[in-house]
Protein backbone atom coordinates (compact mmCIF):
# COMPACT_ATOMS: atom_id res chain seq x y z
CA UNK A 1 0.00 0.00 0.00
CA UNK A 2 1.56 3.21 -1.15
CA UNK A 3 1.87 5.64 1.94
CA UNK A 4 -0.48 8.41 1.76
CA UNK A 5 2.12 11.43 1.74
CA UNK A 6 3.64 9.52 -1.31
CA UNK A 7 0.74 9.88 -3.44
CA UNK A 8 1.02 13.74 -2.69
CA UNK A 9 4.48 13.71 -3.73
CA UNK A 10 3.73 12.15 -6.89
CA UNK A 11 0.74 14.93 -7.63
CA UNK A 12 2.92 17.65 -6.81
CA UNK A 13 5.49 16.15 -8.93
CA UNK A 14 3.20 15.32 -11.74
CA UNK A 15 1.22 19.10 -10.92
CA UNK A 16 3.91 21.41 -10.46
CA UNK A 17 1.00 23.92 -8.97
CA UNK A 18 0.73 21.94 -6.18
CA UNK A 19 4.52 22.67 -4.72
CA UNK A 20 3.68 26.35 -5.02
CA UNK A 21 3.50 28.11 -1.60
CA UNK A 22 -0.55 27.88 -0.63
CA UNK A 23 -0.14 23.85 -1.27
CA UNK A 24 3.22 23.10 0.74
CA UNK A 25 1.15 22.36 4.04
CA UNK A 26 -0.53 20.22 2.68
CA UNK A 27 2.15 17.90 3.07
CA UNK A 28 2.50 17.73 6.69
CA UNK A 29 -0.99 17.21 7.27
CA UNK A 30 -2.50 13.89 7.79
CA UNK A 31 -4.91 11.64 5.57
CA UNK A 32 -6.71 8.72 6.26
CA UNK A 33 -7.41 7.69 2.82
CA UNK A 34 -6.44 9.33 -0.89
CA UNK A 35 -10.09 10.69 -1.73
CA UNK A 36 -9.10 12.75 1.85
CA UNK A 37 -5.58 14.23 0.52
CA UNK A 38 -7.68 15.05 -3.33
CA UNK A 39 -10.45 16.85 -0.91
CA UNK A 40 -8.09 19.00 0.71
CA UNK A 41 -6.25 20.21 -2.39
CA UNK A 42 -9.25 20.71 -3.86
CA UNK A 43 -10.47 22.62 -1.49
CA UNK A 44 -7.49 24.84 -0.90
CA UNK A 45 -7.26 24.96 -5.51
CA UNK A 46 -10.88 25.98 -5.34
CA UNK A 47 -10.79 28.84 -2.90
CA UNK A 48 -7.82 30.38 -4.35
CA UNK A 49 -9.58 29.95 -7.56
CA UNK A 50 -12.68 32.05 -6.32
CA UNK A 51 -10.46 34.85 -4.98
CA UNK A 52 -9.23 35.36 -8.35
CA UNK A 53 -12.45 34.34 -10.02
CA UNK A 54 -14.32 31.12 -11.51
CA UNK A 55 -13.80 31.30 -15.02
CA UNK A 56 -16.95 32.67 -17.42
CA UNK A 57 -17.72 31.13 -20.79
CA UNK A 58 -20.64 32.37 -23.17
CA UNK A 59 -22.71 30.23 -23.60
CA UNK A 60 -26.18 30.30 -25.84
CA UNK A 61 -29.02 30.19 -23.97
CA UNK A 62 -33.04 30.24 -25.29
CA UNK A 63 -35.93 31.82 -23.87
CA UNK A 64 -39.12 33.36 -24.32
CA UNK A 65 -38.71 37.44 -23.10
CA UNK A 66 -41.14 39.70 -23.59
CA UNK A 67 -38.61 42.74 -24.81
CA UNK A 68 -36.30 41.00 -27.17
CA UNK A 69 -32.81 40.00 -26.59
CA UNK A 70 -30.21 38.46 -29.13
CA UNK A 71 -31.21 36.56 -32.00
CA UNK A 72 -35.45 35.95 -32.65
CA UNK A 73 -36.51 32.64 -33.07
CA UNK A 74 -39.38 32.91 -35.31
CA UNK A 75 -40.52 29.43 -35.61
CA UNK A 76 -40.88 29.29 -31.84
CA UNK A 77 -42.00 32.89 -31.63
CA UNK A 78 -44.99 32.30 -33.45
CA UNK A 79 -45.96 29.78 -31.33
CA UNK A 80 -45.90 31.49 -28.44
CA UNK A 81 -47.44 34.22 -29.76
CA UNK A 82 -50.64 32.15 -31.10
CA UNK A 83 -51.27 31.32 -27.51
CA UNK A 84 -51.72 35.28 -26.86
CA UNK A 85 -48.51 35.19 -24.53
CA UNK A 86 -46.91 38.16 -26.27
CA UNK A 87 -43.67 37.13 -26.02
CA UNK A 88 -40.86 36.38 -28.10
CA UNK A 89 -39.06 33.41 -28.17
CA UNK A 90 -34.72 34.54 -27.92
CA UNK A 91 -31.46 32.88 -28.56
CA UNK A 92 -28.85 34.88 -26.97
CA UNK A 93 -25.26 34.40 -25.51
CA UNK A 94 -25.25 34.70 -21.56
CA UNK A 95 -21.55 35.25 -20.03
CA UNK A 96 -22.18 32.44 -17.27
CA UNK A 97 -20.03 30.42 -14.78
CA UNK A 98 -22.04 27.24 -15.97
CA UNK A 99 -18.96 26.14 -17.78
CA UNK A 100 -18.10 23.00 -18.37
CA UNK A 101 -14.88 23.25 -15.99
CA UNK A 102 -16.81 24.51 -13.37
CA UNK A 103 -19.43 21.81 -13.85
CA UNK A 104 -16.68 19.25 -13.48
CA UNK A 105 -15.27 20.72 -10.12
CA UNK A 106 -18.67 20.83 -8.80
CA UNK A 107 -19.50 17.46 -9.92
CA UNK A 108 -16.17 16.18 -8.23
CA UNK A 109 -16.83 18.35 -5.00
CA UNK A 110 -20.48 16.61 -4.31
CA UNK A 111 -18.93 13.15 -5.08
CA UNK A 112 -16.01 13.78 -2.15
CA UNK A 113 -19.19 14.83 0.46
CA UNK A 114 -20.70 11.38 -0.28
CA UNK A 115 -16.75 9.26 0.31
CA UNK A 116 -15.26 8.54 3.35
CA UNK A 117 -13.27 12.18 3.91
CA UNK A 118 -12.48 14.02 7.41
CA UNK A 119 -15.08 15.91 8.94
CA UNK A 120 -13.43 19.48 8.29
CA UNK A 121 -12.70 18.38 4.30
CA UNK A 122 -16.65 18.59 4.32
CA UNK A 123 -16.98 21.11 5.47
CA UNK A 124 -14.77 23.09 4.26
CA UNK A 125 -16.68 21.60 0.52
CA UNK A 126 -20.12 22.93 1.32
CA UNK A 127 -18.60 26.61 2.07
CA UNK A 128 -17.15 26.45 -1.31
CA UNK A 129 -20.24 24.82 -2.89
CA UNK A 130 -22.04 28.24 -2.15
CA UNK A 131 -20.25 29.77 -4.60
CA UNK A 132 -21.13 27.32 -7.53
CA UNK A 133 -25.23 28.21 -6.99
CA UNK A 134 -25.32 28.60 -10.51
CA UNK A 135 -23.59 25.50 -11.66
CA UNK A 136 -25.18 22.73 -12.34
CA UNK A 137 -23.87 19.45 -11.84
CA UNK A 138 -22.80 16.89 -14.68
CA UNK A 139 -23.46 12.97 -14.60
CA UNK A 140 -19.97 11.84 -13.52
CA UNK A 141 -20.38 8.52 -15.67
CA UNK A 142 -20.62 10.40 -18.84
CA UNK A 143 -18.20 13.50 -18.51
CA UNK A 144 -16.11 14.21 -21.80
CA UNK A 145 -12.00 15.07 -20.45
CA UNK A 146 -10.98 16.17 -23.88
CA UNK A 147 -10.78 19.91 -23.08
CA UNK A 148 -8.35 22.50 -24.31
CA UNK A 149 -6.51 24.87 -21.90
CA UNK A 150 -5.57 28.06 -22.64
CA UNK A 151 -4.21 31.08 -21.51
CA UNK A 152 -7.10 32.66 -19.45
CA UNK A 153 -8.30 29.02 -17.52
CA UNK A 154 -4.58 27.53 -17.10
CA UNK A 155 -5.23 27.40 -13.22
CA UNK A 156 -7.78 24.92 -14.01
CA UNK A 157 -5.35 21.83 -15.41
CA UNK A 158 -4.28 20.58 -12.34
CA UNK A 159 -8.14 21.25 -10.50
CA UNK A 160 -9.77 19.27 -13.32
CA UNK A 161 -6.76 16.70 -13.13
CA UNK A 162 -7.26 15.80 -9.42
CA UNK A 163 -11.13 16.07 -10.56
CA UNK A 164 -10.40 13.45 -12.90
CA UNK A 165 -8.51 11.25 -10.23
CA UNK A 166 -11.72 12.07 -7.82
CA UNK A 167 -14.65 11.07 -10.38
CA UNK A 168 -12.50 7.97 -11.44
CA UNK A 169 -11.59 6.67 -8.37
CA UNK A 170 -14.82 7.21 -6.59
CA UNK A 171 -17.39 6.31 -9.10
CA UNK A 172 -18.34 2.87 -10.34
CA UNK A 173 -21.50 1.85 -12.50
CA UNK A 174 -23.58 -1.25 -10.78
CA UNK A 175 -24.70 -3.63 -13.15
CA UNK A 176 -28.05 -1.71 -12.70
CA UNK A 177 -26.72 1.00 -14.84
CA UNK A 178 -26.59 3.43 -11.31
CA UNK A 179 -23.42 4.27 -9.24
CA UNK A 180 -21.89 3.86 -5.99
CA UNK A 181 -18.56 5.19 -4.47
CA UNK A 182 -16.21 2.67 -3.97
CA UNK A 183 -12.60 2.33 -3.24
CA UNK A 184 -10.31 5.29 -4.41
CA UNK A 185 -7.68 4.76 -6.80
CA UNK A 186 -7.84 1.53 -9.72
CA UNK A 187 -4.83 0.26 -10.82
CA UNK A 188 -5.34 2.06 -14.23
CA UNK A 189 -5.57 5.59 -12.51
CA UNK A 190 -2.92 4.57 -10.45
CA UNK A 191 -0.46 3.58 -13.65
CA UNK A 192 -1.48 6.92 -15.28
CA UNK A 193 -0.33 8.89 -12.26
CA UNK A 194 2.93 6.61 -11.83
CA UNK A 195 4.00 7.79 -15.56
CA UNK A 196 3.83 11.58 -15.21
CA UNK A 197 5.21 11.14 -11.74
CA UNK A 198 8.15 10.07 -13.22
CA UNK A 199 8.38 11.97 -16.38
CA UNK A 200 8.07 15.22 -14.03
CA UNK A 201 10.57 14.13 -11.52
CA UNK A 202 13.21 13.83 -13.95
CA UNK A 203 12.23 17.31 -15.77
CA UNK A 204 12.37 19.06 -12.55
CA UNK A 205 15.14 17.24 -11.05
CA UNK A 206 17.51 16.37 -13.81
CA UNK A 207 17.35 20.30 -15.87
CA UNK A 208 20.39 19.24 -17.69
CA UNK A 209 18.78 16.25 -19.28
CA UNK A 210 15.72 16.25 -22.34
CA UNK A 211 13.26 14.60 -20.39
CA UNK A 212 9.79 13.92 -22.72
CA UNK A 213 7.00 11.18 -23.98
CA UNK A 214 9.01 10.83 -27.12
CA UNK A 215 7.39 9.59 -30.60
CA UNK A 216 9.35 6.82 -31.58
CA UNK A 217 9.59 6.49 -35.43
CA UNK A 218 8.63 3.23 -37.16
CA UNK A 219 12.38 1.80 -39.31
CA UNK A 220 10.47 1.12 -42.21
CA UNK A 221 12.03 0.26 -45.36
CA UNK A 222 8.91 2.17 -47.36
CA UNK A 223 6.08 4.00 -46.74
CA UNK A 224 4.19 3.66 -43.50
CA UNK A 225 0.76 0.94 -43.71
CA UNK A 226 -2.09 3.61 -42.90
CA UNK A 227 -2.77 1.28 -39.83
CA UNK A 228 0.72 0.78 -37.88
CA UNK A 229 0.37 2.19 -33.99
CA UNK A 230 2.44 5.00 -32.76
CA UNK A 231 5.60 3.86 -30.56
CA UNK A 232 4.63 6.94 -27.56
CA UNK A 233 7.08 6.54 -24.91
CA UNK A 234 6.42 6.64 -21.25
CA UNK A 235 9.54 8.12 -20.38
CA UNK A 236 12.38 9.13 -23.06
CA UNK A 237 15.38 10.27 -20.80
CA UNK A 238 18.66 11.88 -23.21
CA UNK A 239 21.82 13.28 -21.97
CA UNK A 240 24.60 14.43 -24.44
CA UNK A 241 24.61 10.76 -27.26
CA UNK A 242 22.91 8.73 -24.26
CA UNK A 243 19.29 7.88 -24.62
CA UNK A 244 17.19 5.69 -21.93
CA UNK A 245 14.06 4.73 -22.70
CA UNK A 246 11.61 4.35 -19.66
CA UNK A 247 8.18 2.07 -20.10
CA UNK A 248 6.55 2.66 -16.64
CA UNK A 249 4.23 -0.19 -15.42
CA UNK A 250 1.55 -0.25 -12.16
CA UNK A 251 0.90 -4.09 -11.74
CA UNK A 252 -1.08 -5.12 -9.08
CA UNK A 253 1.28 -8.30 -9.87
CA UNK A 254 4.45 -7.25 -11.94
CA UNK A 255 5.13 -11.18 -12.85
CA UNK A 256 3.00 -14.05 -14.50
CA UNK A 257 3.15 -17.59 -13.26
CA UNK A 258 4.16 -20.26 -16.53
CA UNK A 259 4.76 -23.86 -15.80
CA UNK A 260 4.61 -23.35 -11.81
CA UNK A 261 7.65 -20.55 -12.12
CA UNK A 262 7.45 -16.62 -12.19
CA UNK A 263 8.05 -14.66 -15.41
CA UNK A 264 8.07 -11.50 -17.17
CA UNK A 265 5.49 -10.23 -19.19
CA UNK A 266 6.13 -10.92 -22.79
CA UNK A 267 4.16 -7.82 -23.88
CA UNK A 268 6.01 -6.01 -21.91
CA UNK A 269 9.49 -7.25 -22.88
CA UNK A 270 8.17 -7.25 -26.76
CA UNK A 271 7.52 -3.68 -26.52
CA UNK A 272 10.29 -2.18 -24.72
CA UNK A 273 12.52 -3.98 -27.24
CA UNK A 274 10.63 -2.48 -30.37
CA UNK A 275 10.96 0.79 -28.46
CA UNK A 276 14.70 0.42 -28.34
CA UNK A 277 16.01 -1.32 -31.84
CA UNK A 278 13.77 1.56 -33.44
CA UNK A 279 15.09 4.53 -31.96
CA UNK A 280 19.05 2.58 -32.34
CA UNK A 281 18.15 2.37 -36.31
CA UNK A 282 16.95 5.71 -35.89
CA UNK A 283 20.10 6.98 -34.67
CA UNK A 284 22.34 5.29 -37.03
CA UNK A 285 25.19 6.64 -38.20
CA UNK A 286 26.28 8.87 -35.25
CA UNK A 287 27.63 8.38 -31.92
CA UNK A 288 25.22 7.41 -29.69
CA UNK A 289 23.81 4.38 -27.20
CA UNK A 290 20.20 3.52 -26.25
CA UNK A 291 18.99 1.29 -23.47
CA UNK A 292 15.78 0.37 -22.37
CA UNK A 293 14.33 0.02 -18.77
CA UNK A 294 10.81 -1.56 -17.40
CA UNK A 295 10.74 0.52 -14.29
CA UNK A 296 7.71 -1.82 -12.11
CA UNK A 297 5.79 -0.11 -9.42
CA UNK A 298 7.02 -2.51 -6.75
CA UNK A 299 3.73 -4.92 -5.10
CA UNK A 300 3.44 -7.11 -2.03
CA UNK A 301 4.45 -10.35 -4.04
CA UNK A 302 7.36 -12.29 -3.02
CA UNK A 303 9.17 -12.60 -6.27
CA UNK A 304 9.86 -9.05 -7.83
CA UNK A 305 11.24 -8.20 -11.34
CA UNK A 306 15.24 -7.52 -11.56
CA UNK A 307 17.42 -8.22 -14.45
CA UNK A 308 19.85 -6.50 -16.20
CA UNK A 309 20.94 -8.30 -20.26
CA UNK A 310 22.41 -7.09 -23.05
CA UNK A 311 20.48 -7.95 -26.67
CA UNK A 312 22.73 -7.24 -29.90
CA UNK A 313 24.59 -4.33 -28.29
CA UNK A 314 21.44 -2.43 -26.39
CA UNK A 315 21.76 -2.38 -22.89
CA UNK A 316 17.77 -3.68 -20.87
CA UNK A 317 17.37 -3.67 -17.47
CA UNK A 318 13.95 -4.92 -15.94
CA UNK A 319 14.15 -2.96 -12.19
CA UNK A 320 11.37 -2.29 -9.56
CA UNK A 321 10.51 1.29 -7.87
CA UNK A 322 9.23 0.70 -3.89
CA UNK A 323 6.18 3.23 -3.62
CA UNK A 324 6.19 1.93 0.05
CA UNK A 325 9.40 3.72 1.17
CA UNK A 326 10.55 7.17 2.07
CA UNK A 327 10.09 9.44 -0.57
CA UNK A 328 13.92 10.47 -0.03
CA UNK A 329 14.78 6.76 -1.11
CA UNK A 330 12.42 7.05 -4.27
CA UNK A 331 13.90 9.85 -4.89
CA UNK A 332 17.70 8.33 -4.60
CA UNK A 333 16.50 5.24 -6.72
CA UNK A 334 15.75 7.45 -9.19
CA UNK A 335 18.80 9.34 -9.06
CA UNK A 336 20.81 6.52 -9.23
CA UNK A 337 19.31 5.41 -12.82
CA UNK A 338 20.28 8.66 -14.39
CA UNK A 339 23.85 8.43 -13.26
CA UNK A 340 24.15 4.83 -14.13
CA UNK A 341 22.39 4.84 -17.71
CA UNK A 342 22.96 8.35 -18.48
CA UNK A 343 26.27 9.91 -16.23
CA UNK A 344 24.20 12.36 -15.28
CA UNK A 345 24.66 14.08 -11.98
CA UNK A 346 21.31 15.99 -10.08
CA UNK A 347 20.60 19.47 -10.73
Amino acid sequence: MIPIRNVYYMLSYAFQTLREQGYRDVATEEFRNVADLCAAILAKGVAAQIKRGLTREYLERAETLACPRGRIDFSESVKTLCRRERRLACVYDDFSVNCYMNRIIRTAMGLLLRADIARERKKALRKLLVFFDGVEPLDPRFIDWHMRFNRNNQAYRMLVAVCYLTVKGLLQTTSDGGSRVMDFLDEQNMCRLYEKFLLEYYRKEFPRLSAKAAQIRWALDGDAPPMLPLMLTDVTLQYGSDVLIIDAKYYNRTTQALYGSHVLHSGNLYQIFSYVKNKEAELAGRPHTVAGMLLYARTDAEVQPDADFSVSGNRFAVKTLDLNREFSEIAAQLDAIAKEYLHCEKG
